[in-house]
């Protein structure tokens, strides 16, 4: 056994050495850092918008379902033009804009800058800035994504993408950290200088350090024609899009995370809370759960993984519901309970997603393909955010003064996604 063990942990060793090119680090790198810049601000967007620049909730919402519906669904093209352009244009295209588009962002709730947007409607500069930032933003995913691919070995595939998913999530963790010690020492409107300094820094390390995969270099590219032909393929795909529908309905239920509980912190608990650090939960127990999960599920069925994910989706919302309803007082303590339920849920099913998206990529695609695994986050993203801030402006708020409404509504969207991918999932495995 002990042999046993020493030998897997060679191979291991050995995987980690050679199965890699460097240009796969490099990439992974980018990403920890462009996840650390959004997810800081991502924690605190809704609250910015509307507690420091005075929008309501659904102007929050709305403003919201701008920049993070673009940066989700323009990767479906993006992720085209990365495959015929080179990824490393993708991401220094990708690294100016969103450091620009981030600062701009801040700049309009800091005092230095308040004499550029008075007696100005932020609403519709505010959405030329997320739409502006969201076009940069569309290509790092899919970018990262076919890089992962053409810098690993069949071997080491799995393994690249695992290591792709622990980085995400560990940006994810680390970007709330420093978006709540920067809140509290300087400001909210200056969470967003520190996503900008982080996509400034990695513009130059995508100038200076990070060089096209070899495949790629070799790699036929396409005529502009072919990959609208290409994306047309994928999209007339009738089955493959309602499978992604349906998720879509699954990731409402998660970016509700984002709007509507830093609204109830803020609201019923305190606006001094530490909101950042109680939405890094589901980033901090994948990072520590996502291995061992890994192991316990690796013999269930993939439609057997996903539909688990669903009902840890719909549970997760219902402990806030029926804590509510029972007169519970719901405190940090219960939402972070929430975020643990649905997090179990979402390593389940979210690692065999991508990898079984990866596998689909036709030679030459790897980009185009991981661009659609974004589409059903970016339609949640789209409707999730003024869905969200409509549902607590008409219960959650004091005024309203029915919270338990808002959590219950958002966990019946989680089960009727369950319910749907339940009857997909019949009716696929029916006809084969």
């Amino acid at each position: 056994m002990e042999k046993q063990i020493t030998e897997t942990k060679k191979s291991l060793f050995s995987q980690f050495r050679t199965g890699f090119q460097p240009s796969f680090w490099v990439a992974n790198g980018m990403e920890l850092f462009e996840r650390l810049a959004y997810y800081g601000q991502a924690t605190i967007l809704s609250v910015f918008l509307r507690d420091h620049l005075k929008f309501d909730e659904v102007q929050a919402g709305q403003l919201s379902s701008i920049f993070g519906g673009l940066i989700y669904f323009l990767p479906i093209f993006a992720g085209a033009l990365a495959d015929k352009f080179g990824f490393k244009k993708a991401f220094s295209f990708a690294f100016f804009v969103l450091a620009i588009g981030y600062f701009l962002i801040g700049s309009t709730g800091m005092s230095a800058f308040s004499y550029w947007y008075e007696n100005k409607n932020l609403f519709p500069i505010l959405s030329v800035i997320l739409i502006f930032t969201a076009i940069g933003g569309s290509f790092i995913k899919p970018s990262v994504l076919g890089t992962v691919a053409l810098t690993t070995t069949h071997e080491t595939k799995s393994l690249g993408y695992a290591i792709y998913y622990w980085l995400v999530n560990m940006g994810a963790a680390i970007g709330p950290f420093l978006a709540y010690l920067v809140r509290d020492s300087f400001g909210i409107e200056f969470v967003y200088l520190v996503s900008a300094l982080s996509c400034a820094l990695m513009f130059l390390v995508t100038i200076f350090v990070f060089k096209e995969p070899e495949a790629k270099l070799n790699e036929e590219r396409e005529s502009l024609l072919q990959v609208i032909k290409n994306l047309w393929t994928v999209v007339k795909n009738f089955k493959f899009m309602i499978f992604l529908l349906i998720f879509s309905l699954y990731w409402i239920v998660f970016w509700e995370f984002f709007i509507v509980i830093p609204f109830y912190i803020s609201d019923y608990i305190s606006p001094e809370a530490p909101i950042e650090l109680v939405l890094s939960t589901g980033a901090w127990t994948i990072i520590l759960l996502q291995i061992p999960i890994n192991r316990l599920t690796k013999n269930i069925p993939t439609p057997t993984a996903i539909m688990s994910g669903f009902i840890f989706a719909a549970l997760s919302w219902f402990l806030l519901y029926f804590a509510t309803l029972a007169g519970t007082v719901v405190g940090l303590g219960f939402i972070i309970a929430t975020i643990f339920i649905f997090s179990v849920g979402e390593q389940t099913q979210a690692p065999r997603f991508y990898e079984y998206l990866a596998d689909l990529a036709p030679k030459g695609q790897a980009a185009l393909f991981q661009g659609f695994a974004f589409l059903p986050i970016a339609i949640a993203w789209l409707l999730g955010g003024t869905f969200g801030g409509w549902i607590y402006q008409s219960f959650g708020t004091k005024e309203a003064g029915k919270p338990e409404m808002v959590f219950l509504i958002i966990g019946l969207v989680g089960v009727a996604a369950a319910a749907m991918m339940f009857v997909y999932n019949l009716v696929v495995h029916k006809k084969k």
